[in-house]
């Protein structure tokens, strides 16, 4: 493989690894915070107002930091990525555009409503103000999965005279198939960061008797939150996703399983270790027939290994893609057992007295960091060896007068980069955390933040 080709395809990754560490939280925050709204109205309770208000300046530092570390993966697409765009642009730059253009302004102009706008409006004013910032944050990430669904699978194209592809139907572009479970799965993984993140909070808060009331308010809502998105990710949109690789994309649903030779009654594997050489997987432990039945609810169904495709379409890292998917569907398990441990512990008024589970709880913050990002290698590393599935492989896409000591010198640039923006941002959040949720004006705290963040 060229080199240049492997360094492009690490910095992308390297850049959109780091950068999704911050939209993930904010599409969850933007559902709790707007949860956190409608309580306070319900329950004519300010407590909660006052933990949106908290949670919504977690949001605006990880808004900000989304935004810093999105604009150059845009920029990616010129310099690393030059002949994919020239082949796609005229179908990806449609969704790209819309997701700049109306989704990012959308929940930006609301969010700084709702954060400097709340002694200016009323109470359903500042409600419509946290939903509107909700629908540009979910509408965002629409735009941007949809983007990616039409390079698994593409729909609503046809090929120009020069080789590229343009746009023939904008509604099957929007509307494809494949971005509809998509977008459910993605957003409900940012639910469980989301909700986690609000969780081990409150945790943390109880167990150092610090702001204890709102940190039993973060756990009982980020709880509830937690269990039902963990839930909903395994069925239906966990289910439905699969269901969409096994009929679309079959060479990756067999990688994916450790799934070399074709069976009728295929097992789910629960544990192995992939042998590419020898085509099998080492020290399996299976549940016999349970892959069969997942996907085709018949216990004898055939399953297609990866010996029923040529070998220029099987994923091109085997072992990997094996790996991502099975750490995000491990830890997904956690989640449930954690959240339903947890949750039973709440019901039963024992939870704040057992230490040990808020330990757990707030030590499970990075792990749905994990999940989301180990996904995302599954979807990405699962579409390979191409790079629009069908259409152009990856080694067709990128820019072959840019060399490979150009892309690490700028790998390396950005790492460094990011490295003191990581800093940066934990000092932020830190700030908040230890500054607390409490009763004051929205305006002071958040501010002095984005001026220490901008040094004004």
């Amino acid at each position: 493989m060229d080199s240049a080709l492997t360094l492009d395809r690490l910095h992308f990754a390297f850049t959109i690894t780091f950068h999704y560490i911050f939209p993930q939280l904010t599409m969850g925050l933007a559902l709790l915070i707007l949860v956190l709204e409608t309580l306070a109205i319900r329950k004519n309770d300010e407590r909660y107002n006052d933990a949106a208000r908290f949670w919504a300046k977690i949001f605006a530092v990880n808004f900000l930091f989304g935004v810093i570390t999105g604009i150059p993966m845009e920029f990616q697409f010129g310099t690393n990525w030059a002949k994919f765009s020239r082949f796609a642009g005229g179908v990806i730059g449609q969704t790209l555009a819309m997701e700049g253009v109306f989704a990012f302004f959308l929940e930006s102009a609301f969010l700084g409503l709702f954060l400097f706008g709340e002694k200016r409006l009323s109470r359903l004013g500042h409600w419509l103000s946290s939903l509107m910032v909700f629908l540009g944050s979910w509408l965002s990430g629409y735009f941007i999965v949809a983007t990616d669904a039409w390079m698994q699978h593409p729909v609503g194209y046809a090929l120009a005279k020069d080789g590229s592809v343009y746009l023939t139907s904008f509604w099957d572009l929007l509307l494809n198939p494949w971005a509809f479970w998509q977008f459910i799965h993605t957003m409900g993984g940012a639910v469980v960061t989301g909700a986690f993140v609000m969780t081990a909070l409150g945790a943390f808060y109880v167990l150092n008797e610090k702001h204890s009331e709102y940190g039993r308010l973060f756990v009982r809502v980020g709880l509830i939150a937690a269990t039902i998105g963990s839930v909903l990710q395994i069925f239906p949109s966990g289910d439905a996703q699969g269901k969409m690789i096994a009929f679309k994309q079959p060479p990756t649903l067999a990688a994916m399983e450790g799934l070399f030779k074709t069976e009728s009654g295929a097992p789910l594997v629960i544990i192995g270790q992939p042998n590419t050489a020898e085509q099998k997987l080492d020290n399996p432990i299976t549940v016999p027939r349970m892959l069969s039945v997942l996907t085709y609810r018949r216990w004898e169904a055939e399953v297609k290994g990866l010996d029923a495709f040529p070998r220029d379409q099987w994923p091109d890292n085997i072992p990997l893609l094996y790996f991502s998917y099975h750490i995000m569907v491990g830890l997904g398990s956690i989640f449930i057992a954690v959240s339903v441990v947890a949750l039973f512990l709440l019901w039963r008024n024992r939870l704040f007295s057992s230490r040990w589970m808020l330990w757990i709880l707030m030590l499970c913050v990075p792990l749905p960091y994990i999940a989301n990002t180990a996904g995302w290698m599954t979807a990405e590393i699962g579409r390979q060896p191409w790079l629009v599935y069908g259409l152009m492989r990856t080694h067709e896409g990128f820019s072959p007068t840019v060399s490979s000591g150009n892309v690490m010198f700028t790998l390396l640039g950005f790492m460094g980069l990011y490295f003191v923006l990581g800093i940066l941002f934990l000092y932020l959040i830190w700030r908040e955390v230890e500054h607390g949720p409490v009763r004051e004006s929205a305006e002071a705290p958040l501010a002095e933040t984005l001026r220490v963040g901008g040094q004004e």
